[in-house]
């Protein structure tokens, strides 16, 4: 076959690309309001052809609330998580969920708004409250080893610092005047700066 016989007729589509397209309809129009007639128009394909690379759009969601989880989840594993002081740990998995999230931006957009409608969204939300329990068990560790306050609630301080990092979906933008890296940095400085004995 020649490589202009390769080139002929519509780029392909491997179930990557179909899922990026997919995640970037699931957060402009939601997930209930996004049709696989939508995403067919989006990606100039059949819908059969997206159905080549999975079988639903459930699957679809489920790639996606997988890549943020999964990052998320990786985090706890990194021997910087487990090694070290509590405070240290906790710095670590915060500055991680900050870069899962700059790097896995559209996916750990659409974490943050799924409501469990769905038993993919069910089971996602699981695996999220599951790594929230695990980041709050570091708080309180960290608490009880005297490197945080003692009179903030750990609950409260886990909620504060995840609503201080889910927040960035709403204004970060890739490629601007901050870098992930001084992002996370400057989440630690506020966090701890506020929390610190």
């Amino acid at each position: 076959m020649t490589e202009t016989a390769v080139r002929r007729g519509r780029p392909g589509y491997d179930q990557a690309g179909i899922l990026e397209v997919a995640v970037a309809a699931f957060n402009e129009f939601g997930y209930d309001a996004t049709s696989m007639g939508v995403l067919a128009a989006r990606l100039g394909l059949s819908k059969s052809a997206i159905y080549h690379h999975v079988a639903s759009k459930d699957e679809l969601l489920e790639l996606a609330l997988g890549q943020a989880l999964d990052g998320l989840e990786g985090v706890l594993l990194e021997e910087a998580a487990s090694t070290g002081d509590a405070a240290e740990r906790l710095a670590h998995v915060l500055r991680g969920a900050v870069r899962v999230l700059t790097d896995k931006l559209p996916y750990v957009t659409l974490l943050l708004r799924v409501r469990g409608n769905t038993e993919v969204e069910r089971r996602a939300l699981a695996r999220r409250r599951a790594f929230d329990r695990a980041v709050a068990a570091l708080v309180v560790e960290a608490r009880d080893e005297g490197s945080l306050r003692a009179d903030v609630d750990p609950g409260v301080a886990t909620r504060l610092l995840f609503g201080m990092i889910n927040s960035i979906v709403e204004w970060y933008r890739p490629g601007g005047a901050e870098g992930a890296d001084q992002l996370a940095e400057d989440v630690l400085t506020v966090a701890f700066d506020g929390l610190r004995v």
